[in-house]
């Protein structure tokens, strides 16, 4: 126990501890934003999530078995999500020609109507990391980029499509090079979440 980075005696000696407790308050921050939201809309917080991953990303991707994956919940916990939302005909079920138990999720007027609510949810978040100077802003966000990749490599999260996991993404003479795009990536060039996105 005395060893834990929750401990603020061992955070006064190590930095690394003080940036988990900072990642874990951050963390919390979101979860309020997100909570209070959910509270006005009357859904629940996984459920702005399915909107509004299904809002901005492939219709492939919207599926019972990768929200989970993308959201670190079991498939029922999604499952049970969606019912809701079909019930309350905010989406619409896309069934799959070759399975038919197989079903992707496309948002109806009703959702995108909830999308337009919740559209400024990490706006408080924004503005606050907007005030922090453009250099060391930079240096956070590639720090930040590579923790994200590292933590998909040791298996704690499981979705990530950064460009350092994407089959396009090369080290050409030391530099970052995207290979779909044919250019060299300057740190603030990495994707976290790429439309484009091919697993290595």
């Amino acid at each position: 126990m005395s060893k834990s980075v929750f401990n603020p005696v061992n955070q006064q000696t190590s930095t690394s501890s003080k940036i988990v407790v900072g990642l874990e308050r951050i963390a919390e921050a979101f979860k309020v934003l997100l909570w209070e939201k959910a509270k006005q809309l009357g859904i629940s917080p996984i459920q702005i999530q399915i909107l509004t991953f299904s809002a901005y990303h492939k219709q492939e991707l919207c599926t019972v078995s990768y929200l989970a994956k993308e959201f670190n919940v079991t498939k029922p916990t999604i499952s049970d999500a969606i019912k809701v939302l079909h019930q309350k005909k905010m989406i619409r079920k896309d069934y799959s020609n070759s399975d038919s138990r197989s079903y992707s999720i496309i948002l109806t007027a009703v959702g995108q109507a909830i999308i337009s609510e919740t559209k400024n949810l990490g706006e408080p978040l924004q503005k606050t990391i907007d005030t922090v100077d453009k250099t060391e802003l930079d240096a956070m966000f590639s720090t930040l980029s590579k923790l994200i990749y590292q933590l998909n490599r040791n298996g704690i999260l499981t979705v990530q499509r950064t460009c350092f996991g994407c089959s396009f993404y090369d080290k050409k003479e030391s530099k970052d090079y995207c290979n779909l795009l044919n250019k060299t990536l300057v740190s603030t060039d990495i994707r976290l979440d790429c439309p484009e996105f091919i697993e290595k």
